[in-house]
Formats: C-alpha cells, sequence, structure tokens
C-alpha cells in the first residue's frame, strides 16, 4: 500500500517530467512536429484537392464581400503596423522588455522566432507557388503561400507573452488574439492573401514559437535559474 502512495510533490515532477518539477521541452517540441504536419497538409489538401482549391478561392471572395471604404483604411492602417521597419520596432520593445526583466535566455529566444518565423514564411512563398482559383475576379499571385504578415502578427504576440509577467498573460493572450484575428480578417478583406496563406502563416509562427519553448525549457533543465519559464 505505502509503496503506492505519492505525494502532490512526486506526482508533480512525474507529470512535469523532470525530477525538481521543471517543465520537459516534450510537449512544446511536439507541439512543433504538429505544425511541421499541419502546414504540409494545409499546402497538399488546398494544391491538390481540386474542391478544395476553389472553396479556398470562395471564401476569399465572400471576405471581399465585406469591403467598406473605411474599413479598408483602417485595415491598411492595422496591416501597415507589420511593415519591416515597424516590425522591428515592436521585435526591440519587447526584447528590452525581457531584459528589463533580466530574461537574458528569453530575449535570445524571442529574436529567434520573430527573426526565423518571418524569413521561413518568405523563404516557402517562392519554393512552393502555385496558383489560385479566381472567384468574382478576385485574383492573389501565386507566389503568397504561407503569408508573411501573418506570420509576422502571431509571432510577435507570441513573443510578446514569452517577454511579459506570468500575471499579465491571460491580458496579453486575450489583446494578442484579437490583434491577430484582425490581421488575418484584413488580409482576406484587402485580398492580399487566400485563407490558407494565412493559416499557413499561424502554423509557421506557432512551430518557431514552440521550438523557442522547447529549448528555453531545455536549457533550464541544464542551467537551471531562479526564473524558469
Amino acid at each position: 500500500m505505502f509503496e503506492h502512495a505519492y505525494s502532490a510533490g512526486t506526482l508533480q515532477r512525474q507529470c512535469s517530467g523532470t525530477g525538481d518539477g521543471r517543465p520537459s521541452p516534450r510537449a512544446p517540441l511536439g507541439v512543433a512536429l504538429t505544425c511541421v504536419l499541419a502546414l504540409a497538409l494545409v499546402w497538399v489538401v488546398v494544391n491538390q484537392v481540386p474542391a478544395v482549391h476553389y472553396r479556398d478561392a470562395d471564401t476569399l471572395y465572400r471576405f471581399t464581400l465585406l469591403s467598406r471604404p473605411r474599413l479598408d483604411e483602417a485595415m491598411n492602417f492595422l496591416l501597415h503596423l507589420l511593415d519591416p521597419l515597424q516590425f522591428v520596432l515592436w521585435g526591440t520593445a519587447l526584447v528590452a522588455l525581457a531584459l528589463a526583466r533580466s530574461r537574458p535566455r528569453v530575449a535570445v529566444a524571442m529574436v529567434a522566432v520573430m527573426s526565423l518565423a518571418p524569413l521561413t514564411a518568405e523563404t516557402l512563398k517562392p519554393l512552393l507557388a502555385e496558383p489560385h482559383d479566381v472567384v468574382g475576379g478576385v485574383f492573389v499571385g501565386p507566389a503568397s503561400w504561407p503569408s508573411g504578415h501573418a506570420t509576422a502578427a502571431l509571432s510577435l504576440v507570441l513573443a510578446a507573452l514569452l517577454a511579459c509577467p506570468s500575471r499579465l498573460r491571460p491580458l496579453v493572450a486575450g489583446v494578442g488574439a484579437a490583434f491577430v484575428l484582425a490581421v488575418g480578417c484584413s488580409l482576406l478583406v484587402l485580398h492580399w492573401h487566400m485563407p490558407s496563406d494565412v493559416l499557413g502563416g499561424y502554423l509557421v509562427a506557432t512551430c518557431w514559437a514552440a521550438l523557442a519553448v522547447a529549448a528555453l525549457r531545455a536549457s533550464e533543465r541544464r542551467w537551471p535559474t531562479s526564473h524558469p519559464l
């Protein structure tokens, strides 16, 4: 009986996968692998299944019907917040926040996410370019998957979640989710990207963020600090 009795601390250590209660990198690595598989699945299904290929274009057309002059102006403003210079400024501010909180490892991880995720999106576009169907005269060029703007938006939000104090993460997550959703909808209403492009961008950003968290957890196990992630 006694050999099967476990304290709450023992259970926590077993669930975390470490002997000292520090989180294991296995879960974020699993998320990253899932994102890679999802990216491959999305590209294959959207480009190789005619019905889905058409539905992608039809969904885009339906979003463009929401276009209005004042709404378009606001959406253009939102998307231009992610222009390269502005993106660098937002990213620099977030890295400065992490450094101010004495989180140098987190700062390095954030730089990796905000650099490698957009770079991945821009690299994949010409390599995986495929012509899209045209519905209602709405046209998007072939080299559009995955969306760089969607990737950049989610990369910033995920970096912000790494940088901010844990007590503020629910608030940052809520505001960030609204921002990412608004960017995605803007890309569709203004027909800058296909729906599958936006989804692909989200997956790319999530994949790199998950790898960053895995690296942070692995480094924490190897070189423990007083501020575990």
